[in-house]
């Protein structure tokens, strides 16, 4: 049985919050899941395109067809939305990009076998619409535009606006692989939080995969990030590690500004600069409650999310079933307070290069010195762990074709 970090308090979510220590207890209360890691699960996002004219804007009648009785929500408010064959389940973004969420598996082999599984399912029912994915972390062709209209989407692009056209582009034109991973034991949380922020870098240099958007190559090796950095930090930014991960993620999301305000009737906008902290204070109409403030942490877009597991948003989509290598390589330097500590010493040098990781991915000099290590230590407990051998195999092919890529003239360090 999972307990939470800190205990959870019965709270009615209609309740109006008076007091932002209250809000801080149960943001704090919900954020961590923690236990022994028993799942594994990925959230896969996909551009997609007309194959004979990706530069067409999407048909969004033409998408919903072809997903038929999959159809996501926001595409079809009164469809059936059955879940695919393993229980996964499709959702779209303003964009028109599908995301498929696969329900977490006990195993990485079983995660492997069902979202595979779900992720062919969705490629076919694509195909024979007419459509297909583009398997890129940015739409290569296209130039930002919304296609799925409601009142979250218009407060969120008003919002975005007052920044730069970064916002913009995030929403309508951008793709990333999700992995979801426990939150781990108590004991170990700070440590394992630290983790998955320091080895971002790395990661997201090897598995860059965005370098060409509306039809011209950037200079960026993961131009999906780069409009990442142009959106408001303190909605965006890393969340600050350090001993008492729940407390600093309780800070961030009650000082982050408000993206919207859910009402009856009219606009969700909201002015400028008015965070949850202040709405609870009173610097709008009424009191907030607590499905408000779940809303909120949903409009939240820190690198890593607390979701009472680990949601890692900084991995650029990949082709085909290349979605596995990252999991598993995630999944496997997480496993256990050891490898923790090995994959945090090995990747120390190159834990702070978000810019450079983005900009030159695998050619930046820090990170093409560390990356090697770490994954060898991804792959060496992957195999001490126990997940088969041809899958072993298969996320080390990725891994080196991303090296392959990267350096064209040499062996592998």
């Amino acid at each position: 049985m999972r307990t939470a970090a800190h205990r959870a308090p019965v709270v009615d979510t209609g309740a109006a919050i008076r007091r932002i220590e209250d809000a801080e207890g149960y943001i704090a209360s919900i954020c961590f899941k923690t236990g022994p890691p028993a799942s594994t699960g990925v959230e896969i996002e996909h551009i997609v395109h007309t194959p004979d004219h990706p530069t067409r804007p999407l048909d969004t009648a033409a998408l919903a067809a072809a997903l038929g009785g999959h159809t996501p929500a926001a595409l079809d408010p009164a469809g059936p939305h059955r879940a695919l064959r393993h229980g996964g389940r499709l959702t779209a973004g303003p964009g028109g990009q599908i995301t498929l969420a696969a329900r977490p598996q006990p195993t990485l082999a079983g995660l492997h076998a069902t979202a595979g599984a779900e992720l062919a399912e969705l490629t076919g029912l694509l195909e024979r619409g007419g459509l297909h994915t583009a398997g890129t972390g940015i739409d290569p062709h296209r130039a930002p535009r919304r296609v799925l209209s409601s009142r979250r989407y218009h407060a969120m692009a008003v919002s975005f606006a007052r920044r730069s056209s970064d916002g913009r582009t995030m929403m309508c034109s951008t793709a990333g692989l999700r992995p979801n991973l426990d939150a781990g034991p108590a004991a170990g949380l700070a440590d394992r939080w630290a983790a998955v922020h320091e080895l971002g870098p790395t990661l997201l240099a090897v598995f860059a995969n965005s370098p060409a958007h509306a039809g011209r190559d950037t200079g960026w090796a993961s131009t999906r990030m780069r409009a990442w950095y142009g959106i408001d930090p303190a909605r965006a930014g890393t969340v600050p590690t350090g001993s008492d991960p729940a407390a600093a993620w309780a800070r961030y999301a009650l000082r982050a500004p408000l993206l919207c305000v859910r009402r009856p009737t009219g606009s969700w906008t909201v002015r400028p600069g008015v965070t949850f902290a202040d709405w609870i204070a009173g610097a709008l109409p009424g009191r907030p409650t607590y499905d408000d403030l779940d809303h909120h942490l949903g409009t939240l877009f820190p690198l890593v999310r607390p979701r009472g597991h680990l949601q890692v948003r900084y991995l650029d989509a990949q082709p085909g079933g290349d979605w596995f290598a990252p999991v598993a390589i995630l999944s496997a330097l997480l496993a256990d307070g050891s490898t923790v500590d090995a994959a945090r010493d090995l990747c120390a040098p190159a834990a702070d290069r978000w810019l450079e990781a983005a900009r030159y991915g695998l050619t930046d000099a820090v990170i093409a010195a560390v990356a090697p290590a770490v994954l060898e230590l991804a792959l060496r407990t992957l195999g001490r762990d126990g997940l088969p051998e041809p899958l072993r195999d298969e996320v080390a092919a990725v891994v080196e074709d991303r090296f392959r890529r990267a350096w064209p003239h040499l062996h592998r360090p």
